[in-house]
């Protein structure tokens, strides 16, 4: 692979004490691979824009819904392989052979292994049984980031610009149209929900969001719940997805 064929698009929201950490291990890449790096701030007030900026990154602003965040990144790059991340993971050792190794290979959409951050046999089982989803049901989750090529995501119809869920509406897009594999590298994410909720509080609140979307609940509806829980409360607007 020659020449830097990446974009990396980052959808945020208050995420100032965590982004930076994200961007410094961007920071990292080999020139050849990285090509762009857009962060999409939803309103923060945190001053997560400002460290964006700071950090390297071309900083875009958007409604605060996550879909609409990420597909307004990915129109603003030119690159041919794509890389969305949530502004609260960490990449770990290994990461950027890992991504070359990928976008040298057959077309394919790839996603790294969960790690949550904190300690506890509860957290290592769940990132067990996340691998075990990835590799059997070809179904990674958004926080897992996901590397695929743009003309790939341009036939499955883009990102859906929805604030809760887009992930999911995305992968089970493309599972039609390539391989779903595992990169075989970790991407470690804040543990703050499953440290709040519970591993099993938390698991059993997302598969009854998953349940409420399949039913036909607008996912606005579902992101102010899920987001509520959380005590944040993002301004998503109503003509989002």
């Amino acid at each position: 692979m020659s020449g830097a064929h990446l974009a990396v698009v980052v959808p945020s929201f208050n995420e100032a004490a965590r982004l930076p950490l994200l961007l410094a291990d961007l920071a990292a890449c080999p020139a050849d691979v990285m090509a762009e790096l857009v962060v999409v701030d939803g309103g923060s007030r945190d001053g997560t824009p400002q460290l964006a900026r700071l950090g390297g990154a071309q900083v875009m602003h958007a409604q605060a819904s996550r879909g609409w965040q990420l597909q307004r990144g990915v129109a603003a790059t030119t690159a041919p392989w794509l890389l969305l991340l949530h502004a609260d993971a960490r990449l770990q050792p290994g990461w950027s052979e890992a991504l070359r190794r990928a976008m040298a290979a057959p077309e394919a959409v790839w996603a790294f292994d969960l790690a949550v951050e904190g300690p506890g046999v509860a957290l290592r089982l769940l990132e067990w049984a996340v691998r075990l989803r990835s590799q059997l049901r070809r179904l990674p989750y958004g926080d897992q980031g996901l590397l695929l090529p743009r003309a790939l995501l341009e036939r499955a119809g883009g990102i859906p610009p929805l604030p809760l869920m887009e992930d999911l509406l995305l992968i089970q897009r493309l599972q039609h149209l390539a391989p779903i594999r595992r990169l075989g590298c970790p991407l470690q994410v804040n543990g703050r929900r499953w440290q709040r909720h519970g591993v099993l509080g938390t698991a059993w609140r997302n598969a009854r969001l998953r349940q409420a979307w399949r039913r036909g609940i607008s996912p606005q509806h579902l992101a102010h719940r899920y987001y509520g829980s959380d005590g944040a409360k993002p301004l998503i607007s109503p003509e989002c997805g």
